[in-house]
């Protein structure tokens, strides 16, 4: 009998499972399932479509594994911060707003300057955006009342696959940490943010409980067993957000940072200490180990290359083709690349704007142009993190859809002036991470020591061009982030 735990990657796109080796981490099998695309500014999908979508991905992995492979343990990372809400008899009361709808900006704005933007980052870690669940909830309270009312259960979206999993409603600091309504040193609830949006609600009975790291969610329920194949003995893990889970699934260590590129642009790194960025531009999230994940966000990454590969008539594979093409030796045009506003900067009404045409911009700098949109607006993310102490002298890894693309890894390279790193034997990092901390449930260990023991070997897959030119990151830098304002919209000026 070999033992083997799933871990579950419920992102915005699909979810992906994988099973391991519950004591070594081997990649056993893997499948996945898409879910509706959305796009802002109103984007939301139903929690019924991702159970669904969960269901068929597991039938495919169980499939692959051998008759004598047992399933002992199970853990959920999902998309951050999206609004969950069940009723007194546990239906979905309507479909869930997700982390890049930025329709609760007059919401969010409200709460902010009700609260103090200085006790949010001192109590959150966070200056709330448009993505944090509390100006998610504000919004439901303020349009759709008969909606609010019925409410009786508040989850995020690894939340409700959990809850469908064991019956139990339950979440963990990484993602309690992202809402705007916790504080992740003391590990409460912050009520109070909550009573501004109606003091008559019994808040804390909406709320899961949140589980430690190592925390058991609990068994599976025999009916959902029976439908996914498994014995109903299975424990389901505290799960996490899909950051915090693939910087588990990496195995990142202090000094290192990540730059995940998938529909969202995230540049991150890992530290044992909370942290509390005066700015706002710095999100200083919890890990998954009992650490903190500071990190900075963007709404904008690969969903823009997609756009330009249409606009160029060319596939993804194509349109790297033509940046790595282009000609060093001229700086070509320049894009903001706020195609469907931002997020870090706030500017949620923004809109894109390429700039420096002339009669001789060829397809090649264009191309070049959108990922170095993408790419530069991250790098800026660094800095930020290195304004607030941390020194990244470690790996650059590059992880995500986008690090597929080699002219995304090879202008990252360029941009940073180092080498970018990719692991090797992980195709899904948060889907392995959470894995990882299915392990740790199972054998009772530290997510940490998994972690450390389950670390991934990685390659270089871009150094630095000596032929780089060095106006253009320098000037998009400044295009993209002069004039920081936490409460601006529109474009930079």
């Amino acid at each position: 009998m070999t033992r083997l735990v799933a871990g579950v990657d419920s992102s915005t796109q699909s979810c992906k499972v994988e099973l391991r080796h519950v004591d070594t981490g081997e990649l056993i099998a893997s499948g996945s399932a898409p879910h509706t695309p959305v796009a802002p500014p109103c984007s939301e999908q139903n929690p019924d479509d991702w159970w669904a979508a969960f269901t068929t991905a597991f039938a495919a992995v169980k499939a692959q594994a051998g008759a004598a492979d047992v399933i002992v343990g199970l853990s959920i990372a999902g998309q951050c911060h999206g609004l969950v809400c069940l009723d007194r008899a546990y239906r979905v009361v309507r479909p869930a707003k997700l982390w890049n709808d930025t329709t609760s900006t007059p919401e969010l704005l409200d709460l902010r300057h009700q609260i103090g933007e200085a006790e949010l980052i001192a109590r959150t870690g966070s200056l709330p955006t448009a993505a944090f669940t509390l100006s998610k909830i504000a919004w439901l309270a303020r349009h759709e009342p008969n909606n609010f009312a019925s409410v009786a259960h508040i989850l995020l979206p690894h939340d409700y696959l959990t809850f469908r999993l064991t019956g139990r409603m339950v979440t963990d600091r990484s993602e309690a940490s992202g809402t705007g309504y916790f504080d992740s040193t003391t590990g409460e609830y912050l009520l109070h943010h909550l009573a501004l949006i109606d003091d008559s609600v019994d808040w804390l009975s909406m709320l899961p409980v949140v589980l430690p790291p190592e925390g058991i969610a609990g068994p599976v329920q025999a009916s959902v067993a029976a439908q996914l194949g498994i014995d109903p003995s299975a424990l389901v893990a505290a799960g996490g957000g899909d950051q915090h889970a693939a910087a588990l699934g990496l195995g990142i260590v202090p000094g290192d940072v990540v730059y995940s590129l998938g529909t969202s642009g995230v540049v991150l790194t890992v530290s044992p200490e909370p942290v509390n960025d005066p700015s706002g531009a710095v999100d200083g999230v919890a890990d998954m180990t009992g650490g903190y994940l500071p990190l900075v966000s963007t709404l904008n990454a690969a969903k823009v290359t997609d756009t330009f590969a249409r606009l160029l008539g060319v596939d993804l594979a194509g349109l790297s083709d033509l940046a790595l093409a282009a000609d060093e030796s001229e700086p070509g045009p320049t894009l903001v690349a706020y195609l469907d506003g931002e997020r870090t900067p706030n500017r949620p009404d923004a809109r894109g704007v390429l700039s420096n045409l002339t009669t001789a911009t060829t397809r090649e700098q264009v191309a070049r142009a959108a990922f170095e949109g993408v790419i530069l607006g991250l790098v800026q993310g660094q800095r930020h993190l290195e304004r607030c102490g941390f020194t990244l002298t470690g790996r650059v890894f590059a992880v995500g859809g986008g690090s597929r693309s080699p002219a995304y890894v090879q202008l990252l390279a360029d941009a940073l002036h180092q080498p970018v790193w990719l692991p090797t034997d992980v195709p899904e990092a948060t889907a392995r991470g959470a894995a990882v901390q299915a392990a740790a449930m199972v054998n009772g260990e530290l997510v940490a020591t998994v972690r450390t023991r389950w670390r991934p070997s990685a390659t270089i897959g871009a150094h630095p061009r000596a032929t780089r030119r060095t106006p253009l990151p320098d000037y998009l830098a400044a295009a993209a982030w002069e004039g920081f304002d936490r409460t601006e919209t529109g474009v930079p000026q």
